[in-house]
């Protein structure tokens, strides 16, 4: 078959892709940009003057744990490279796990539904569906570099790093794309590919952290650290970006000399054979729950363990940092009585709880995911209510946001008391984070509510979460009005340790939680399921 024929019906299922995924596309291309220019807005309060900038630069040159966490301490003393620093690593992972669900979802997703046969059935090429959503993704990227170099050109940014800024974006993008693209020729289950690429993206990470943390020869192996080799707002280089343009080139006809050898719908790897008898705890709702979600379970609590090590690290030094920074001064003494430490700490198990909210949303709209497979039927063509399914999945998503938390809180403490040589700080910082429950309970409510009366808003819920980073992170940054600020159930929450430990928002919040739940359940009970 000829080249041509192969891709045949391509530019049809462009649109077909792009009209299938157009909100989950403009939410992408949006959130990324504005985080970037969130950050900066948020860079430039922090640090008003060149002589802050030299102080955060010196700080930051010598600090193991921030560089592993933010990636190579390069120009920071500019206002480009501090943008760079503290934003770069984290908008970089959220760009490849952009490219990594959406080509994942169109291919080996669809392949699994079923749905990729139909099309196949029509006069398509072989790989026509799989350029189609390769053209969709490079197009997500192209925008979000774009609209990243142009926003930060227009706060006054340089506009050579902005420019390779941007399209580091789009380079670990493309990526990422076509790693997807070769592990869905491998697997024929989604959440093995989705899996496998997120471990890719972990294993590029601590290689880029360790690379950055020593001489950078362990950079060169990340494709993180790739696209971070061309140094924006540093001295911008642009030869490193062929690195990844040759490997997104290689992986393309990697997956389509793959995709050749196999037959649809199947995988060049066989499924294991699962047991012969299922475990008991399979066979009741509860178990099912847990079975489906311990995966992403262990990988929010995971990593957020990580990112609390990371901020408990440099805990002990926070007063040492701000000392000389008015404005980074002003931002933790927002507690009265509280220790600069304190307070450090305080919005450091803020960030993390907001974080652990991914799990808390992720895990209620299970049952979103469950029902639009059509998986959600069966189980409750058996003697199960909905009332036992809805509670099955609902235990573990606010059992397991305990657990985040706990880890979470765990990690930050662990540093911490390690630095200090104090362990004592590990049940301090654990019951710390855990007082945010009530908050993540209310996220889990909401998300059960708008479930129950109208799933297909059902992914509004991670809006709110959205606007909770936003509220908890930027708000002083933005001037926030309070009744904006109110918002936000993360800031009904004491937080500890820089405040007294209170009990009326908390009661009144899981009071929140309890009604919306109600009335979610109330609404699921009414509805036609499917």
């Amino acid at each position: 078959m000829s080249a041509s024929s192969d891709l045949t019906g391509t530019a049809v299922l462009t649109r077909l892709v792009l009209r299938r995924e157009r909100i989950r596309i403009l939410v992408w291309i949006v959130a990324v940009p504005l985080l970037v220019l969130l950050t900066t807005a948020s860079v430039k309060g922090l640090y008003p003057t060149q002589h802050d900038l030299d102080v955060a630069a010196e700080a930051g040159e010598d600090n193991a744990a921030a560089i592993a966490f933010n990636g190579p301490a390069q120009g920071l003393d500019t206002l480009g490279g501090q943008v760079a620093f503290q934003v770069g690593t984290f908008g970089l992972v959220l760009v490849a796990l952009m490219s990594m669900f959406l080509t994942g979802r169109q291919t080996r997703a669809e392949e699994e539904a079923g749905r990729a046969e139909l099309i196949g059935a029509l006069p398509v090429g072989h790989h026509a569906n799989a350029t189609a959503t390769l053209l969709v993704v490079a197009g997500m990227n192209v925008t979000v570099g774009t609209l990243v170099t142009l926003g930060l050109i227009g706060m006054d940014l340089p506009t050579t790093g902005s420019v390779v800024f941007g399209v580091s974006f789009c380079a670990l993008g493309l990526v990422f794309a076509t790693i997807t693209l070769v592990v869905a020729q491998i697997s024929e289950n989604t959440r093995v590919v989705h899996g496998s690429t997120g471990a890719v993206l972990g294993l590029a990470f601590v290689l880029r952290a360790a690379g950055d943390i020593g001489d950078g020869t362990l950079s060169w192996l990340s494709p993180i650290g790739w696209v971070q080799k061309t140094r924006p707002f540093a001295g911008e280089r642009w030869w490193p970006l062929l690195v990844p343009l040759l490997f997104a080139v290689a992986a393309v006809f990697a997956a389509h000399a793959l995709s050749d050898r196999r037959d649809l719908g199947a995988g060049l790897v066989p499924p294991r054979p699962g047991p012969p008898r299922a475990a008991p705890g399979l066979g009741r709702p509860l178990g099912l729950a847990l079975r489906l979600q311990r995966g992403s379970l262990v990988g929010w609590s995971c990593g957020v363990f990580l990112t609390g090590l990371a901020y408990g690290w440099v805990a002990d030094d926070v007063e040492d940092f701000v000392a000389d920074n008015e404005a980074m001064a002003d931002l933790l003494t927002g507690y009265a009585g509280a220790s600069l430490t304190d307070s450090y700490l305080s919005q450091s198990l803020l960030v993390v709880a907001l974080l652990g909210a991914g799990f808390t949303v992720q895990s209620v709209l299970r049952l979103h995911g469950e029902e639009s497979a059509l998986r959600a039927e069966p189980v409750l063509a058996t003697p199960v209510s909905r009332g036992r399914w809805l509670a099955s999945h609902l235990t573990v998503a606010l059992a397991g946001s305990v657990v985040v938390l706990a880890a979470a809180g765990l990690g930050t403490g662990l540093a911490y008391g390690l630095t200090r040589g104090d362990l004592g700080q590990v049940p301090r910082l654990v019951g710390a984070a855990l007082v945010y429950t009530p908050a993540l309970w209310l996220l889990a409510g909401f998300a059960v509510a708008l479930f129950g009366f109208a799933p297909r808003t059902a992914t509004a819920a991670w809006a709110a979460l959205v606007a909770c980073f936003v509220i908890g992170l930027l708000a002083q940054a933005l001037d926030l009005p309070e009744r904006a600020r109110d918002l936000s159930p993360f800031q009904h929450i004491p937080h500890l340790p820089a405040t007294d430990l209170t009990f009326t928002a908390p009661i009144l919040l899981l009071a929140v939680a309890a009604a919306l739940t109600a009335a979610g359940w109330a609404g699921l009970r009414r509805r036609d399921v499917g």
